[in-house]
């Protein structure tokens, strides 16, 4: 039996979310070993990796920038003095027999991501962002019953940003490990490759009554898409007050969400700090971050998304939920910008870029870096529609064209604003705002639809669709369809 859902009046669920994000070096954070996905197993595994006798780690400066860029972009505290710990475990893909961490003194303390929260926003705050190396990968598949090790991961540089449990519920969740994943990237951090194992989210999942002290939690580990993430906090929620419903205790534990079962189950008895018997790496001496250092990563800081979303809605008159849209991801909101810079309406701009553009991007399952209209191109369109050259359907009929066929058959080189002008004459396509001859069309098509003139009055406003419709039928698609809205109310006495 499924557990029953949670009712939200009675009871409060409380998330922290633990992310682990690949850095973006080429590099492992304590030796000269590759980071490239997808090679052979243990062929990316130095002796400092499988800890051979006597070898040394050596710290990679890419990864400390990198940390520094999440720090300087979550508005964070830098601890200029950091300290790299060994955290022990026994695991048969951890060589050392230990994982070097940061515990006390991290290299980032606080912090927040602010996430859409209802009709505006809410901040969640962080508790700190460490750096730490990756363990190796245990294969089960394929080996006769025996499990295979992987080292290939070993050393690889990781970020572990740590929230505290301001998140209520699986929405919220989810919201904020988007908001994680988008900034992530933004600031050129990670590649956020969920299917590579380059983001990475645990949840620390508890319920309480409302108003009641933090109950006890669970942590779902390793959740590397964001459909089992509110999957598995949804289940492990309504699993919790099931229990607690039922007389029980919840057990402090590490689960495992199962996908196909949609279910999660124990993994092991949950850890607790003193457990890992952490102590400060003897090989590692403290990290220090100089003013030069940090003003120097400041400088290398992109305009992030929050500045450029109030920039969108001061500067160019979008709505909040539009300029959010828009820079969910960095290419999508730079090719927005390049387009509202060229074209003269803005808001027609965005209408595109989020529509058209954007759906033919997820088609392609592309970022926007790679979209086939250039934004001078776009502009082109958007100007012949403001311009009453074109109507939008019109536009929308070219700018098709251009996505799928121009771009494969002619020479990169041609002038688009030319080919637009060429396309329009060729096909005659060029839209008519003459308010003479729109009314001569708008005439004829009240005297042949007596019924939808008759519904019209009588209340019905899809009537008018139908008329406009008309219209634009007897004028091959070319009749402005606000002049002729606009002229077809005025003869109806509207």
């Amino acid at each position: 039996m499924r557990p029953a859902p949670v009712t939200a009046m009675n009871w409060e669920v409380v998330i922290g979310i633990e992310t682990h994000a690949q850095l973006a070096t080429r590099s492992k954070i304590f030796s000269g070993a590759s980071t490239a996905f997808g090679a052979e197993p243990n062929t990316q595994a130095s002796a400092v990796d499988i800890a051979l006798p006597g070898v040394l780690p050596v710290l990679n400066r890419q990864a400390v920038e990198l940390a520094l860029r999440f720090g300087l972009a979550v508005g964070a505290t830098i601890n200029r003095r950091s300290v790299f710990a060994r955290k022990n475990y026994f695991y048969p893909d951890l060589p050392k027999g230990y994982q070097i961490s940061q515990y006390e003194l991290p290299i980032v303390c606080g912090g927040e991501i602010r996430i859409a929260a209802g009709e505006g926003e809410k901040s969640i705050r962080l508790t700190r962002a460490h750096l730490e190396e990756d363990a190796g990968k245990s294969l089960h598949e394929d080996f006769h019953g025996m499990t295979g090790i992987d080292l290939n991961r070993a050393g690889t540089p990781l970020l572990e940003i740590v929230s505290e449990p301001d998140l209520r519920g699986a929405a919220e969740a989810v919201a904020y490990a988007r908001a994680l994943h988008s900034l992530v990237r933004w600031i050129g951090i990670c590649d956020g490759n969920m299917q590579e194992g380059s983001f990475r989210c645990d949840a620390n999942v508890s319920v309480r009554r409302s108003g009641a002290p933090l109950g006890t939690r669970c942590e779902i580990k390793n959740l590397n898409s964001f459909r089992f993430l509110e999957q598995a906090i949804a289940y492990e929620a309504r699993r919790q007050v099931g229990v607690l419903e039922g007389g029980g205790q919840i057990e402090q534990e590490t689960r495992l969400y199962d996908p196909a079962a949609d279910e999660t189950r124990p993994m092991r008895t949950k850890e607790d700090a003193q457990d890992y018997r952490y102590f400060p790496d003897p090989d590692l001496l403290p990290l220090q971050v100089s003013d030069a250092d940090l003003e120097r990563v400041r400088a290398s800081l992109p305009e992030l998304p929050a500045a450029m979303r109030g920039r969108f809605v001061s500067d160019y008159g979008l709505s909040a939920y539009d300029a959010r849209t828009l820079t969910a991801e960095r290419s999508l909101a730079e090719y927005y910008e390049a387009v509202a810079r060229a074209a003269r309406d803005r808001k027609a701009a965005a209408s595109w870029v989020l529509g058209e553009v954007s759906a033919r991007l997820n088609e392609a399952e592309a970022t926007a870096d790679l979209a086939r209209v250039k934004p001078a191109e776009l502009a082109a369109l958007i100007d012949r529609v403001a311009d009453g050259k074109i109507n939008r359907a019109t536009a929308k009929t070219l700018f098709d064209e251009l996505w799928r066929t121009l771009r494969g058959s002619v020479q990169e080189s041609v002038n688009v604003a030319d080919w637009i002008d060429a396309e329009i004459a060729r096909r005659d396509v060029g839209q008519i705002s003459d308010a003479g001859e729109i009314e001569k069309l708008v005439d004829e098509v009240l005297a042949a639809n007596a019924k939808s003139v008759e519904e019209f009055r009588a209340g019905k406003e899809k009537a008018l669709n139908a008329l406009v419709g008309q219209v634009m039928k007897a004028s091959r698609g070319k009749a402005n369809p606000a002049q002729a809205n606009a002229l077809l109310r005025r003869k109806l006495g509207v």
